[in-house]
């Protein structure tokens, strides 16, 4: 990935260097368990340990690479230039390249999910704290782009919260599901490696034997994985996506943070442009590129083959690189976020009461009105509010029908915002796990 999306922990995972101490120690820890069960000499498996803090050199393996045209030999080869041949004789015995690829790309994967659910953790601290500081702070909400009837900020918030907070639980089994190794041998029979020895080193590297592997492990695994990352994606572009509408000019309820010397448009000096959250859109839609090849990784020739090997060496840096930016940059968004109440008022107040017609729809109903009836009165004074930019209430209350259906102060009783945030603290309570106020 790029370095302009990049974090440095996230792609240190996915660095060469790390992935060969990775493939180091996976050799390391089988060689003791064949020791313990007397396969190899214990003397030669000590011997690998010679290794334990040698930084192994990326270019000479690719130089041997060139040669052999096989990563792993290369390593292996490597690697007995720092132990010495003799004593590294024993490297790998029973082993198939995919033993070593396998385990290593499902610790890296864990070691990204960790990264990745600390980043959710964040960004849901982020979201739960925007929420409870604007709780109360009504807006109007939005269906089809058009004003519906009245919501709160904090809504708006706890609605994302809720969605992440579902993420996590994605992630969490995403983690626990991919965090297996196999170290099974040639077709996954053992024929070559005793079973014990996977189950030490899976026991090494905080991994769980895969119950059962071919010569690879099962690719349904990391499609659920990345599946998963694709999902966090789209969320993140929905929280995006709401952020950059309430940034357009002739809304403006909310926008990004604009930091003293920051430049909107090289041309028009005006600007202010919710560059982040586009930005954030365009990520998400790299990360969700990952989740098809690996639904087509799952299917593999007989007990194996190697076309999955070249999209995940590039999509599993590539998505968890690109999802631990773009959770970090929405983390910054919240966090820094501009709201105006005003503006959310002014905007509800376009069409004077207009959000209110619903409520005059029940309370004629529930005076006798049928419901065609009673539709058909609203509607007639709601459209006089879109076409003349008159006021709702003021047009009902000079509508004889409604006027004798309801009377006027039931009218007046209609237009009580409170009415449509009385139960937010019933809906804090659900997503954030809080105890409701006392009825009164």
């Amino acid at each position: 990935m790029i370095p302009r999306y990049s974090r440095p922990d996230m792609v240190a995972i996915w660095s060469p260097e790390q992935k060969f101490r990775i493939w180091y120690e996976i050799e390391a820890h089988a060689c003791d368990a064949m020791a313990d069960l007397g396969v190899i000499p214990r003397e030669n498996a000590e011997a690998v340990w010679k290794a334990k803090d040698a930084e192994f050199d990326v270019a000479r393996i690719d130089e041997i690479e060139a040669v052999t045209k096989h990563d792993v030999i290369a390593f292996l080869t490597h690697l007995a230039e720092h132990v010495g041949s003799d004593e590294a004789r024993f490297v790998h015995q029973g082993m198939t390249s995919s033993d070593v690829l396998d385990t290593c790309f499902n610790v890296q994967l864990t070691r990204a999910a960790d990264i990745l659910i600390a980043d959710l953790e964040g960004l849901l601290a982020a979201l739960k704290r925007r929420a409870h500081e604007h709780k109360n702070t009504v807006r109007v909400g939005r269906s089809h782009g058009i004003h519906a009837e009245p919501t709160t900020m904090g809504l708006t918030f706890a609605r994302f919260y809720a969605e992440m907070d579902r993420n996590l639980a994605r992630m969490r089994t995403a983690r626990e599901e991919i965090a297996t190794g196999a170290i099974s041998g040639a077709v996954g029979t053992f024929a070559n490696v005793e079973p014990a020895v996977e189950e030490h080193v899976c026991a090494q590297l905080g991994l769980a034997p895969e119950p059962i592997s071919t010569q690879v492990i099962p690719r349904d695994r990391h499609a659920a994985f990345f599946a998963t990352l694709g999902v966090i994606a789209s969320s993140i572009e929905n929280i995006a996506t709401e952020i950059r509408h309430m940034q357009r000019t002739e809304v403006l309820e909310g926008a990004e943070f604009f930091s003293m010397g920051q430049k909107g448009s090289s041309a028009m000096p005006h600007k202010k442009n919710p560059v982040l959250t586009e930005n954030l859109t365009g990520l998400a839609r790299m990360v969700r590129s990952a989740v098809v090849p690996a639904m087509e990784n799952v299917a593999l020739w007989h007990e194996r083959d190697i076309s999955h090997s070249s999209v995940e060496r590039m999509i599993g840096p590539d998505a968890t690189i690109t999802l631990d930016f773009a959770l970090a940059r929405l983390t910054g968004v919240v966090d820094k976020m501009l709201i105006f109440p005003d503006n959310m008022l002014d905007n509800m107040n376009k069409f004077p009461g207009l959000v209110m017609s619903q409520r005059v729809l029940l309370a004629l109903t529930q005076a006798g009105v049928s419901r065609e009836d009673a539709y058909a009165m609203v509607q007639r004074n709601a459209l006089k509010v879109w076409e003349e930019r008159t006021d709702f209430k003021e047009e009902l209350l000079s509508d004889a029908d409604v006027v004798a259906a309801l009377g006027r102060e039931a009218i007046e009783e209609k237009f009580d915002l409170g009415y449509h945030t009385k139960h937010v603290d019933t809906i804090f309570a659900r997503v954030f796990g809080e105890d409701e106020p006392a009825k009164k």
